[in-house]
């Protein structure tokens, strides 16, 4: 294997660096301490499994998950980056603060959640300490950008009579928001830390039990193997591999990562520049997000803020995927056609067929089909989740290299509650934020003003929600805007019409794109520690390929037939009107990929770019005149470009 064929080290430290700024930077120890760490995970691993399977109270679950998530935190994530591997005293007394916090839960049992509307000194004491000590964990897994937003919020609700206007309440003192964010179930043991302490969790670990089953390498293997013998393999694999490997995880950076450390050599012998392949790589990993069967963590917080069934967002999320996914297939073939002048044809296989890998670790596919086929047969999406863990650890002994046996199981089951500790700290600071507006009523003040400023216009509150989700998604992490955003915005769209859920896909979108916004752009910018590429300019390069998907969610909201490509369409509306929308939507995204591309049957003009573009973005808007217009356009610049071209003017490989 040649220097070209392998991902330097330093590039590689370079790329894990921006993993860490989403998941947090972590202390690895030896000894006795690593023991009991692991320990730890195991056991918060195992504790959550029982509680699939069993029947746990509520007031009990969602503390102990909090109280494990805490005193791992604090054991596992140090104060600072130079801290790292050093466990300090301070570390051990927080940690060991946030248990007492949650014993003092448990111990009070249904007396403490009745006093929560009159707390007494020491509910008011514990849960000022507890609430600090869930900002400081979240700050240290996920930065200071998320604490300052929750204190922000907090100040509201203490400053609510001397705020102008629109935004004034009566306020709130520290005994009335202990009482709400320590003991009740509407606060930090809220809905979020509900999702984190069910189905987050459960689906790291089923992920964890994949990657150490062998699943995630296998799908990463098939990928290549099956896709990787045209001039377009290249691009294929990557998309086909971030959606086999990334569905399961759910995590943009890391997929981005794993498949670049991987696929930028064979993408570079395929002619792609530092940039492109960057971009490709990081609009890959953004797939892993909006992918059944996990599409992140935001996800399970639709269903529980919907009040609906998890395969219900599984069914709404699987057209704009199908979508998403075509249009980066589109964009790959026209790479291929761009590129192709420079240098010859190639095959990236290496190793077994894609016949042969099948044949010989076909079980794995078995653990994503046991998910979904599940949940069909009518199981809960957490019984589904751990039943398909339990298919994935049986089905490893299907071969001897994939055999789970205790080493492997332990590291999994460690894997699957450290993966989850990040979010589930995310997830209980943003319980404040939803204590705050549920308790204000902010989330209708704000929707009342973002209406008015948008004159009642539909398109315009969409437009202002998107770019207020897109803002906030710059700073937080995606689960967090996404919680912020549903509370405070998604009331704008439901006031004109737009259908709940409708409302809350837009919003999980536009929070999913934060992924590739400067300057959190944190899938392009690790995509470019891979390639040796400029961030900035493989961010540009990642808008250019997840283009459509910034588009696509208007089509939800402003239209009554645009909610039929969530496969939920609004009463009125055939299926042959849901199956237009989903025709037109196809071929606006085609036509974005050329626009975006520059290229269709052959290079652009600027004309033909500039029709596909505009045809492109009218297609998005649900309406007869903008796809006669949209069509037309389409058909005309295809029409030219055919008519000048001759037996020669194709590349190769365009065909």
């Amino acid at each position: 294997m040649s220097a070209d064929d392998v991902v330097s080290d330093d590039r590689l430290k370079a790329a894990e660096h921006f993993i860490e700024e989403e998941e947090g930077a972590t202390s690895r120890f030896g000894g006795r301490l690593d023991l009991l760490i692991t320990t730890l995970l195991v056991v918060m691993s195992l504790f959550h499994l029982y509680a699939a399977a069993a029947i746990v109270p509520t007031t009990v679950l969602r503390p102990v998950h909090v109280g494990f998530v805490l005193l791992l935190i604090y054991l596992i994530f140090p104060a600072t980056a130079r801290l790292r591997n050093r466990l300090m005293w301070y570390d051990v007394l927080l940690g060991l603060l946030g248990v007492a916090t949650i014993v003092y839960i448990l111990v009070g049992g249904d007396d403490f959640w009745d006093r929560s509307t009159l707390p007494d000194n020491w509910d008011v004491a514990f849960g000022i300490a507890f609430v600090l000590l869930v900002l400081e964990a979240c700050r240290r897994t996920t930065g200071w950008i998320m604490p300052f937003v929750v204190v922000l919020f907090a100040a509201y609700a203490f400053a609510g009579p001397i705020l102008p206007g629109q935004w004034t309440h009566r306020g709130y003192d520290i005994s009335s928001m202990v009482g709400v964010m320590y003991m009740s179930l509407e606060g930090i043991f809220g809905t979020a830390i509900d999702v984190s302490a069910t189905l987050i969790i459960m689906f790291t670990i089923f992920g964890a039990f994949l990657q150490h089953s062998g699943a995630g390498k296998f799908f990463l293997d098939f990928s290549f193997a099956l896709l990787g013998g045209k001039r377009s393999g290249a691009g294929r694999t990557v998309v086909l591999s971030s959606f086999l490997l990334g569905g399961p995880s759910g995590s943009g950076v890391a997929t981005t990562v794993t498949i670049g450390t991987v696929a930028w050599p064979m993408l570079r012998r395929a002619h792609y520049d530092a940039d492109s392949a960057g971009g490709l790589l990081a609009a890959g990993g953004l797939g892993a997000i909006i992918s059944p069967p996990v599409l992140g963590a935001a996800a399970f917080l639709i269903a529980e803020f919907l009040k609906i069934s998890y395969l219900d967002v599984l069914l709404m999320a699987s057209i704009p995927t199908c979508l998403y996914y075509l249009s980066l297939f589109l964009m790959v073939e026209l790479d291929a056609k761009k590129f192709s002048s420079d240098g010859p044809a190639m095959d990236v296989r290496s190793g077994p067929t894609a016949l042969q890998l099948a044949a010989k670790f076909w079980f794995h596919f078995l653990s994503l089909i046991a998910i979904v086929g599940f949940m069909v047969y009518g199981f809960s999406p957490l019984m589904s989740v751990f039943w398909a863990t339990v298919t994935a650890f049986v089905v490893s002994f299907f071969s001897r290299e994939t055999a789970m046996w205790p080493p492997k199981l332990i590291a999994a089951l460690a894997d699957g509650s450290r993966q989850a500790l990040n979010v589930a700290a995310t997830c209980a600071a943003a319980g404040v934020i939803v204590g705050v507006v549920g308790k204000t009523g902010l989330g209708l003040k704000f929707s009342s003003i973002v209406i008015d400023y948008a004159g009642g216009n539909l398109l315009l509150t969409a437009i202002y929600t998107s770019l207020i989700v897109w803002v906030i998604g710059l700073a937080v992490p995606v689960t967090a805007s996404y919680i912020i955003c549903a509370v405070i915005a998604a009331p704008a769209l439901t006031k004109l019409g737009v259908p709940d859920y409708a409302a809350h896909m837009f919003i999980f979108y536009y929070a999913v794109l934060s992924e590739v916004s400067p300057p959190t752009a944190l899938s392009p910018f690790a995509a470019a520690a891979i390639t040796g590429g400029d961030p900035y300019k493989t961010t540009m390069q990642s808008w250019k390929y997840t283009l459509p998907a910034f588009l696509l969610p208007f089509v939800f909201v402003l239209d009554p037939a645009g909610a039929g490509l969530l496969l939920k369409p609004p009463a009125g509306v055939s299926w042959w009107e849901v199956a237009w929308i989903v025709a037109t939507a196809s071929a606006g995204i085609a036509a974005l990929a050329c626009g975006a591309q520059n290229w269709a049957l052959l290079r652009c003009r600027w004309w033909e770019r500039f029709a596909f573009i505009v045809a492109g973005l009218l297609l998005v808007y649900p309406s007869a005149w903008a796809d006669a217009v949209g069509l037309s356009l389409i058909a005309l610049a295809l029409l030219m470009q055919w008519l000048r071209r001759s037996p020669g003017s194709l590349s190769p490989g365009s065909a």
